[in-house]
């Protein structure tokens, strides 16, 4: 009899644990589905996408005193005279990078490499010497330069000419190795990046190694002098020092709550975020230019194994003023993001010192951006171009 009251107690026991266990299972499904609702009522209603509409104002924009020196940057680098004493160089320190569901116009993507890449490089960003021969210089000598690309501190590109009628191209190992030899070349030494200028050493170094190589094929070399391409390298480090500015837009969770990462990762792929390997999400283009990147507020970064397990108090929108073309209405895009981001994880949008951003602060923020970009224009390095994506890097 007793060993009966145990079966039936055990018999019991089964049975309210499966209702426990059944309970829980039927609140998480009911408790994923009205996220779910939640995420897709926010993206259902229709908007109108900026980065697809090509009316673009034709209206000057009203100038507000940007958070750089005007007066630096706004001059011409032509405007800057040798008898000027060069400022310190100031190191930039390359901040962390980048499938968009929204393309921006394709007038903002360079077409220059299509026709000729020399529009790609101009004398404002690069140290550039002409080698020219009478009759095609072999690969194999051209093979010589190649190795020697990453001597000199920046990056330096050739470029290739096999006779006067043809195009010009740019030349790489592989191109070079399938070519019968070029009789015009042009390399292209970078003056600056995020690192800083170039300096007078490496410049000297890169003009002796082409004078060499101009007297061993035969060939002869137009080379620039040294010490103005270097007072030009300073002022134009200085200047990308000016505008290299990252506008960022935080979003923080209210009461010290916490965002769960699985959120983040669904509405953040819902909007077109794609996280990557680094531990970001980046907001990309069709032609895979990224316009903005999505990073955790605190210092973990969002690497996909920890995305389930991780809770944070805060995320961060991130654009890269002098890489993103048409930078007011990529703003305008990520904006409207953040907005979405902010209602659906019941957060507050804020700034860098946790000062609630208004509609005025925002736009403060974008009429910066398009000083610094007009800024860029005038002195011919237009963001998101090609020039601009190798200085700011």
């Amino acid at each position: 009899m007793e060993i009966l009251s145990m079966s039936d107690l055990q018999i019991s026991l089964i049975i309210i644990g499966i209702i426990v266990i059944a309970g829980v299972v039927v609140f998480n499904w009911v408790q994923q589905l009205r996220y779910r609702r939640k995420v897709q009522a926010a993206f259902d209603h229709k908007h109108d996408d900026i980065l697809l509409d090509d009316q673009i104002s034709e209206e000057p924009f009203q100038r507000i005193e940007p958070k750089f020196n005007k007066a630096s940057a706004d001059m011409p680098f032509d405007a800057f005279t040798a008898t000027e004493t060069p400022p310190s160089e100031p190191k930039r320190v390359q901040a962390a990078p980048p499938q968009a569901t929204v393309n921006i116009p394709a007038s903002s993507i360079s077409t220059s490499s299509a026709a000729s890449p020399l529009l790609d490089y101009d004398n404002n960003t690069n140290y550039i010497v002409n080698i020219r021969s009478e009759s095609a210089i072999p690969n194999t000598h051209i093979a010589k330069l190649l190795q020697r690309k990453f001597d000199f501190g920046k990056p330096v590109y050739w470029l290739g000419q096999q006779s006067i009628n043809d195009p010009w191209e740019e030349i790489t190992n592989e191109s070079n190795v399938d070519s019968d030899g070029y009789s015009h070349l042009k390399g292209c030494l970078q003056l600056a990046d995020r690192a800083g200028a170039i300096s007078e050493v490496n410049l000297s170094k890169f003009r002796d190694l082409v004078l060499d190589f101009a007297s061993q094929t035969h060939a002869t070399a137009d080379c620039p002098d040294i010490v103005s391409t270097h007072e030009k390298a300073v002022m134009l480090d200085k200047f990308c020092a000016e505008v290299d500015v990252m506008i960022g837009i935080n979003i923080i969770s209210k009461d010290n709550g916490a965002f769960v990462g699985t959120k983040i990762r669904a509405l953040a792929e819902a909007s077109g975020f794609k996280l990557e390997p680094e531990g970001l999400f980046k907001y990309r283009d069709d032609n895979n230019n990224v316009l903005f990147t999505l990073s955790n507020y605190e210092s973990s970064p969002f690497l996909p194994e920890n995305m389930k397990s991780l809770t944070t108090h805060g995320v961060t929108f991130l654009l890269d003023v002098p890489r993103v073309a048409h930078g007011e209405r990529v703003f305008d895009q990520m904006t409207h993001l953040a907005k979405i981001f902010s209602n659906t994880l019941g957060g507050i949008m804020v700034d860098d010192n946790r000062v609630p951003l208004s509609d005025s602060g925002i736009q403060r923020s974008k009429q910066q951006l398009i000083e610094i970009q007009t800024s860029m224009k005038k002195n011919h390095i237009n963001a998101g171009s090609p020039s601009a994506l190798r200085l700011f890097v």
